[in-house]
């Protein structure tokens, strides 16, 4: 099985399309837009009360949520900075799967003829040395499995920090896509009623005041709102992308420990039954060759019985290869798991790159807007 990156353009296009305004939302700003146009063209130009009223309204319209959208990017910079940092080289989880690559790199018994015979193995039993090798390294492989659990837990506890953080800008820029669409319902409106205002040769300074005190920050608004739209779509899609490529680790590391594990009790299983049914088969020679001279009358009974031994022995006798191809199986997951990183990670650098400075830039108009309202 092998391990996808995920498609941050896909994932764009989900996030778009779950904040965007539903059909009923949208009529309900059209009409909201429409009453506030009504209410600006029927301004009285000599009231001033009514033109601060009218003006103030613009200056404050969504700034309040783009505020919250400004300090929500701004703490998300190194809050995600940070969590993309769990898959990396030199991580918990990182670093525990190539050190159990390397332990089942070392038990592979691909290298070990478990049928050498002669005389070398009277000198070095190759089963024996390949269980007693085992035996030393099930320790270790135990700690690290114990370390990928952990790391696993912790890219868990990710998870739910992004999830969290995630939902609250959600909601932010659903709100903040409602008054989007509600400035550009209104810009649209207030631009036609101009026109309709110059046509029917209307008060000319009522149609400046309108025109430049009214449309042209009512745009600027918009463009800006516009702008933090697209930081907070970067922030969305930045924590979605981790949070569905930890989730990937996570099955990664599941498999990992699966397959290792396998692997390992099949490795117990084949060199017990190939080391103990060399202690039993040697015995019943020994057996044969002690009696053969002084129970002669029973030989073919000894010699039927033995044959039988050692086709029980023979059938019990678990495949070398079935060892062999779970271990590989295991290193395969592993180096899975390795390209998988290696692909994601560049990727979402790239992500958190973009993100940080489209949230730079919406902080810069932020800090704008505030400067302007602070010297009006």
């Amino acid at each position: 099985m092998k391990m996808e990156f995920v498609n941050t353009d896909n994932v764009k296009k989900e996030v778009e399309k779950e904040i965007s305004p539903v059909d009923k939302e949208v009529q309900e700003i059209k009409k909201i837009a429409e009453q506030n146009t009504k209410e600006i063209m029927a301004l009285d130009i000599e009231n001033l009360n009514e033109k601060r009223d009218i003006l103030k309204s613009i200056d404050e319209f969504a700034i309040d949520t783009m505020q919250k959208s400004s300090r929500k990017n701004t703490l998300l910079q190194t809050t995600i900075g940070n969590l993309s940092k769990e898959g990396e080289e030199g991580s918990v989880v990182s670093n525990s799967l190539a050190d159990l690559h390397r332990e089942i790199k070392a038990l592979d018994p691909s290298i070990i003829n478990f049928n050498q015979g002669g005389f070398l193995q009277k000198l070095v039993n190759p089963i024996r040395r390949y269980f007693e090798k085992y035996e030393k390294a099930d320790g270790v492989i135990k700690d690290i499995l114990t370390s990928l659990e952990k790391g696993k837990n912790t890219l868990k506890n990710d998870n739910t920090t992004l999830e969290l953080e995630e939902e609250s800008l959600r909601e932010l820029t659903k709100k903040l896509k409602g008054e989007l669409a509600l400035g550009m319902e209104m810009d649209e409106e207030i631009a036609y009623q101009i026109e309709q205002a110059k046509s029917n040769g209307e008060d000319e300074e009522k149609i400046k005041f309108v025109t430049e005190e009214i449309l042209f920050p009512l745009r600027q608004r918009i463009m800006d709102m516009q702008q933090m739209v697209v930081v907070n779509h970067q922030g969305i899609v930045a924590m979605e992308v981790i949070k569905r490529n930890n989730k990937e680790l996570i099955r990664g590391v599941d498999r990992a420990k699966t397959v290792t594990i396998t692997a390992l009790r099949t490795a117990v299983m084949v060199a017990s039954a190939l080391y103990n049914q060399k202690i039993v088969l040697k015995k019943i020679d020994i057996l044969n060759e002690t009696t053969s001279n002084i129970i002669s009358s029973t030989s073919k009974m000894l010699k039927e019985q033995g044959t039988e031994v050692q086709k029980q022995a023979t059938e019990a006798t678990v495949n070398p290869e079935v060892l062999k191809q779970s271990f590989q199986d295991a290193i395969s997951a592993l180096e899975d798991i390795s390209t998988f990183k290696n692909q994601a990670l560049p990727k979402m650098k790239e992500t958190i790159i973009q993100f940080k400075e489209l949230a730079e830039t919406g902080e810069k108009e932020i800090a704008r807007l505030e400067s302007t309202k602070r010297s009006e």
